[in-house]
């Protein structure tokens, strides 16, 4: 070999090894914890960290995984696990809970195990199709105790078991001046007619000095079901310090109204997702889901004011300084599935404190933090009626403007989707035989399109936000359902044992109608309404208008391969923004962690995961010699397989 041969290949093989070599890692930016469930009390999801970046996300590597062992697959009679927890840092703590209850304290950058909690979780089987989960738990300094005292800093968590639990911060001991020895039932004066009814699934939220929570109750049971109270408690002693029963100003029960001798009203709309607070105003947004039952109406007397809403409660009594209805008269269970996110916005040239409201619908309302006025015009239109007996709906629904509607709002049979020109033709059939009349298609006796169904569109996982830029990131699913009512008297005569999830039959006793609801699918077992099944998209808040749309998800752990398609996949869980420029994703049916180009909606990273991840991710970096951490909770939900792996993820080549 000539010597200018050997210096080209020389040459060549160090242009090699520097693509190979991990860009150099930028220590000069900002650290930051993540010390509540969305990043802040306003549930923003965003981080100002700026290590990982869009230019070497792909560097990401696993840093440590913990695992809780808390897993059911059901099979010994109990329910379902899902791992959908957001976890906490504060300070060198990370905090995370477990669909069993456990609360679990690591070192936030080994991952090593401080402490351990077992609230001794007594109720193991829930009713219907209800996973056991726990999506996060909240953290609160006792500003008047002095340092080093026990439960001056405190982990608050809400169980299955309905009870509200304070935890030593430091020991992970249960705060025994707090309630009764650390707890609090939470299920006393509901009504539940039985534990399985009513119970606790989202984070509290700890705001001037009092822990707020509200509770799930299991839909379409009954129409006087628990009631769907929100309660404050003082967080040093656990006494109840104010409470927002949701009836409506002035309202008088009828005289057949079931009360079950309980403090609080039966039937009314609860709070089973996340609120928010705003610190400064003395606010709680309270994100309400439907009053009893959910696909009938009429029995309801007048007690859906405050469902499918943002409520605005003063944070020191509970009184309610707003409400602005996202769906009136919802018989879709098109509740308020989101946490209110707080931002600031620029309306003509002037900051407002805003509050963005993402909806099932695909819906986004854009709403003054301290009136609950529509920053941008909503407008009422025209909606289908109802065509059910003694069923009167509202003639028209709110639609936002400024952004416009997200999701698709209409199925019909020259829309239908299949694999196969026969499987297409089999959805085209089905679709032309039910009522399909677009969004708000009211339930009917021979079965109605609902789409989005009512998983959304969005759900629980909500949006994140780019404050500098003012730029939503959102997730959708979109998968049509079929909702019928059955008359009472042929519901008594069905065989319910055919009835297993997803094809849902619910009773709801006291109405003149039952419910089976089930999604739209193909005979191959694909969605009939053509994909994407899910979708990733990025809205200018500012101007209204999409930035991008991609993709989320693919066929992959769901259909055999080779049939592993880019589709887009049904999806729960949801995204934070970092100012690095990326933009972070699990919630998809197939196992992966996603990062996104904040500018663009380029999938830039991914990564394989042992189960799928429908779960919030996280992210942290303590101080300024130490890496950022990106943190996941890959465990699964009712869909996929049961599993407990907390993985952090980091960039490689630096040291602790």
């Amino acid at each position: 070999m000539t010597r200018a041969a050997c210096l080209a290949r020389a040459a060549c093989l160090l242009v090699v090894l520097a693509c190979e070599r991990p860009a150099p890692v930028d220590d000069s930016g900002p650290v930051a914890d993540w010390p509540a469930y969305g990043g802040d009390a306003g549930g923003l999801r965003y981080s100002p960290l700026t290590q990982i970046t869009r230019k070497n996300v792909r560097e990401l590597e696993v840093a440590w995984e913990h695992h809780s062992g808390d897993l059911s697959d059901g099979s010994q009679g109990d329910s379902r696990t899902s791992f959908n927890v957001t976890p906490i840092v504060v300070g060198d703590t990370l905090y995370y809970c477990t669909g069993k209850n456990r609360v679990f304290a690591l070192d936030a950058e080994t991952g090593a195990q401080r402490w351990s909690f077992d609230p001794r979780q007594r109720l193991q089987k829930l009713q219907g199709p209800y996973p056991r989960t726990c999506r996060g738990v909240a953290f609160w300094r006792d500003p008047a105790a002095p340092p080093g005292a026990a439960c001056a800093r405190r982990i608050f968590t809400g169980t299955i078991d309905a009870e509200l639990i304070a935890i030593d911060a430091e020991t992970g001991r249960a705060c025994e001046n707090f309630g009764e020895q650390g707890r609090v039932r939470l299920r006393d004066d509901v009504g539940a007619a039985e534990p399985t009814e009513y119970y606790v699934t989202s984070p509290p939220l700890v705001i001037r000095g009092v822990v707020v929570v509200g509770a799930l109750i299991a839909d379409n049971l009954r129409r006087d079901a628990a009631s769907g109270v929100v309660r404050a408690f003082d967080a040093k002693s656990g006494a109840l310090r104010w409470n927002w029963d949701p009836v409506p100003p002035g309202w008088t029960p009828p005289a057949d109204w079931k009360s079950g001798g309980q403090r609080y009203t039966a039937g009314t709309a609860n709070v089973w997702s996340i609120l928010s607070g705003d610190e400064a105003h003395g606010l709680v947004f309270a994100p309400t889901g439907n009053a009893a039952p959910d696909y009938f109406a009429a029995s309801r007397h007048g007690l859906d004011y405050f469902s499918s809403s943002t409520v605005a409660l003063d944070a020191g009594t509970g009184d309610v300084r707003w409400r602005f209805q996202t769906v009136h008269h919802d018989v879709w269970d098109y509740d308020v599935p989101a946490q209110p996110t707080l931002v600031d916005l620029p309306v003509q040239g002037s900051p407002v404190p805003a509050v963005v409201q993402a909806t099932k619908m695909g819906h986004v309302f854009l709403l003054h933090r301290e009136t609950g006025q529509p920053l941008f015009p909503v407008e009422e239109r025209p909606v289908p009626a109802s065509d059910v007996a003694g069923e009167t709906l509202s003639p028209t629904q709110p639609f936002p403007t400024h952004p416009p509607s997200l999701h698709p709002a209409r199925l019909a049979p020259e829309d239908a989707w299949g694999f196969t020109p026969w499987d297409r033709g089999k959805c085209a059939e089905t679709i032309a035989g039910l009522r399909s009349e677009g969004l708000f298609t009211p339930p009917s006796l021979r079965g109605s399109i609902e789409f989005p169904s009512p998983a959304g569109g969005p759900n629980w996982g909500g949006v994140s936000i780019d404050p500098v830029a003012h730029v939503m990131f959102v997730n959708q699913m979109h998968v049509a359902a079929v909702v019928k009512l059955i008359p009472r008297a042929e519901y008594e005569a069905l065989d319910k044992s055919k009835y297993t999830y997803p094809n849902e039959l619910y009773p709801q006793t006291g109405t003149p109608y039952a419910v089976a609801r089930l999604p739209l699918l193909s005979p191959l077992g694909s969605p009939c309404n053509p994909p994407p099944w899910g979708s990733f998209t990025a809205v200018d808040l500012v101007s209204g208008k999409v930035l991008w749309k991609s993709r989320l998800g693919s066929t992959r752990d769901q259909a055999p391969f080779p049939l592993w398609l880019p589709l887009g996949a049904p999806n729960l869980g949801g995204s934070i923004v970092t100012a690095g420029g990326v933009v972070f994703i699990g919630a998809t049916t197939d196992k992966f962690l996603r990062g996104f180009d904040a500018a663009t909606g380029e999938e830039i990273w991914s990564q394989r995961l042992p189960y799928t991840a429908n779960a919030t991710p996280m992210t942290y970096r303590l101080r300024q010699d130490s890496r950022q951490f990106l943190v996941v909770a890959a465990g699964g939900h009712g869909w996929s397989q049961p599993g407990d792996a907390l993985i952090a993820f980091a960039l490689p080549g630096q040291t602790n």
